[in-house]
């Protein structure tokens, strides 16, 4: 996501770094490639020229501090208003009401209805929401059952009418069945078209008109750049939506849709989405997006991230066991499968600072585990409990049993125990010295 724009804007940094000051002359160059690169991006070229010009405005009128060098100084105003230009802060999401109706709108193959599965899931687990998911697009009878098996994936109930023909009335109804049965949400999801017409616009209006939603979201594809303000513009006009999501943003997305769409219609980016699996929606906020473009990581996601998986109790089992030197194969598989849980492995390491960089040209799968959790699943109870039974002939049954050489699985048996002598050493190390002491 954005690798390109912030390779561009890295080389734009560093004709200024090294300079005394601040000034007209070296900083030319600067504000013209950070233009190019935006543009390139698929920025609208008078939006990348207001922002490069506030850029340069703002530079040039402060005064540059003596621990503060005038690369580091341009970073962060580009910084600065990178997330302005998203937004500036996070939007608020209005969930009130009895039920709180929430209506999805944008193009076909935008991602609408995996959105709306996306959007159940985070109402249910994250803000403990008794969700309703509604098929109302009415045309395509694909998108009533892919909605239906998205719902029983996170155990949601979906309402849908395959006889009836009218979105309107499907979405009345849907209503009235989530009174009657204590759901608190209402998650419309409406159709499509392969282009924006007449016929699709009054429609999604009407259903407007009709459940007078507390949000209307409207569903991009990051990934179509320009085209993605464009077609936002033409759906604000007439349905006035109260916020974007942007979908698609593991794909070779360069970043146009996310920084010129607040801009063009004035309406706040809420959520964005990666990937297919309904865990995979983050809440947006401009001034990570912004850190994470300009390569400084995401050190505050990655640890809600964490956050969100952790076992209070397990982690104190597993403390107990690391400081008796007894962490097995089985305590390893369960933080391998919580670390899978938080997300895309290539993403959570970029959002480390400077990981971004090193790993841009690096194939980091998200079935680099599987090798191994093969292995451990080959191991009987016993074995993953015990590593130190684990002889020349078991590891010869656990080779075969998970497709593995046994070369393969002696290095792995080798790295594990490595692993297991650095735990051992760094529970010898008086607390102070690791870092835990008193302050």
């Amino acid at each position: 996501m954005f690798e390109s724009l912030s390779e561009r804007l890295d080389v734009a940094f560093k004709q200024i770094k090294g300079e005394g000051r601040i000034n007209e002359l070296n900083i030319a160059n600067t504000v013209k490639d950070i233009r190019r690169a935006l543009v390139d991006a698929d920025v609208n070229y008078k939006i990348a020229k207001d922002f490069t010009d506030t850029v340069k405005s703002k530079a040039l009128g402060e005064k540059v501090l003596t621990a503060v060098s005038p690369g580091q100084l341009m970073v962060k105003i580009v910084k600065d208003e990178l997330a302005a230009l998203m937004g500036g802060v996070e939007s608020e999401f209005n969930i009130n009401g009895n039920p709180a109706v929430i209506l999805i709108a944008g193009l076909q193959g935008s991602g609408k209805t995996t959105f709306s599965g996306k959007l159940a899931n985070y109402l249910k687990t994250k803000k403990g929401k008794s969700p309703l998911l509604v098929a109302a697009d009415v045309y395509r009878p694909a998108a009533i059952e892919q909605l239906k098996v998205l719902g029983g994936q996170i155990n949601v109930d979906v309402y849908s009418e395959t006889e009836n023909k009218n979105p309107v009335e499907i979405a009345q109804n849907a209503i009235k069945e989530a009174r009657s049965k204590n759901k608190n949400v209402v998650i419309v999801d409406t159709a499509g078209r392969l282009a924006i017409d007449e016929v699709m616009m009054t429609e999604v209006a009407n259903i407007k008109t009709a459940v007078k939603p507390q949000e209307i979201l409207f569903v991009v594809d990051s990934m179509t750049g320009q085209d993605a303000v464009n077609t936002a513009k033409a759906f604000n006009e007439r349905l006035d939506f109260s916020g974007v999501v942007l979908t698609k943003l593991d794909g070779d997305t360069r970043g146009g849709a996310a920084l010129s769409i607040k801009y063009t219609v004035q309406k706040p980016i809420k959520f964005i989405s990666s990937g297919e699996k309904l865990d995979t929606l983050d809440v947006f906020y401009p001034d990570r997006m912004a850190q994470r473009i300009l390569g400084m990581g995401d050190i505050t996601t990655l640890v809600e991230k964490a956050q969100a998986q952790y076992d209070e109790e397990q982690a104190a089992r597993l403390q107990k066991k690391m400081r008796k030197n007894q962490f097995d194969f089985q305590d390893f598989l369960d933080q391998l499968q919580q670390i899978k849980k938080m997300g895309n492995l290539k993403d959570l390491m970029g959002m480390i600072p400077g990981m971004g960089k090193a790993i841009k040209d690096v194939d980091v799968s998200d079935d680099s585990f599987k090798g191994i959790e093969a292995m451990i699943s080959s191991m009987t109870p016993y074995e993953r409990s015990n590593p130190d039974v684990i002889n020349q002939s078991r590891r010869a049954r656990i080779a075969k049993g998970s497709g593995k050489d046994l070369t393969e699985v002696s290095q792995f048996m080798k790295q594990f125990e490595q692993m297991k002598q650095m735990m051992k050493m760094m529970n010898k190390m008086p607390m102070g010295r690791m870092g835990f002491g008193k302050r």
